[in-house]
């Protein structure tokens, strides 16, 4: 969306309902934009690079950049968004996260750090309650809860292996072939080929600003 463009129209004297959306073409710039899409920003810490770096986050500024992923629920976004980081992960885990003990987890979650949203994801593993996870960390229970369905997803694909329905579910909060193989114990070319015989596949959305009530031209699509 031409942010920049329609501030410039408005600041030489145009009014909100006398631009049109650029996006559908039809619509004006005071129409409500409709999303019917979740978009996740994650920034993107050198530390991997900088292993002396204090990982500790404040109002220093320490990102050297961010991903943004899109998808049709929150999960789904954060874990392509994970992925995206281009660290090696594929989910909402960390291998020393599991090797550490509940209290080095609590500390890490009560101070905000570069990999916090990992240790969440390894307290939910252990039983901690999203209530004792938000006084730890006072992220809001709306976010706690969608961490936690990521989880809770783990422990239903381990338990129904190669059920499509389960499959799908999964495939519809984001997780990976891989992590699924995981889960299943199996490869990701398996799950890939078990997906394509179900016909769990990829589509494409478009970015059109209105959720697809009015016709839109533009070549901005995500996929999920």
């Amino acid at each position: 969306y031409p942010i920049a463009k329609l501030a410039a129209k408005i600041a030489v004297g145009l009014t909100l309902d006398e631009v049109k959306n650029p996006v559908t073409g039809s619509t004006y710039a005071c129409f409500e934009p409709a999303l019917d899409y979740i978009v996740a920003k994650i920034p993107r810490w050198p530390f991997d690079k900088f292993e002396s770096a204090k990982r500790n986050l404040g109002t220093q500024m320490k990102a050297t950049g961010e991903v943004m992923a899109l998808g049709r629920t929150f999960e789904e976004a954060m874990l392509k968004a994970v992925r995206s980081l281009e660290t090696g992960q594929v989910h909402l885990e960390l291998k020393h996260a599991e090797e550490n003990s509940d209290s080095w987890i609590e500390k890490r979650i009560r101070k905000a750090g570069d990999e916090r949203l990992f240790f969440i994801g390894e307290a939910l593993r252990r039983g901690v309650t999203i209530e004792q996870i938000h006084e730890w960390s006072e992220i809001d229970l709306f976010f706690l809860n969608k961490f936690k369905n990521i989880v809770d997803m783990e422990q239903t694909l381990a338990d129904n292996k190669n059920d499509k329905d389960v499959l799908r579910t999964a495939k519809r909060l984001g997780f990976a072939d891989k992590k699924i193989a995981e889960l299943w114990e199996t490869t990701p070319e398996e799950v890939y080929a078990y997906r394509k015989e179900t016909g769990i596949i990829p589509v494409y959305k478009m970015v059109d600003t209105c959720a697809a009530e009015f016709e839109s031209e533009t070549p901005y699509f995500y996929g999920t």
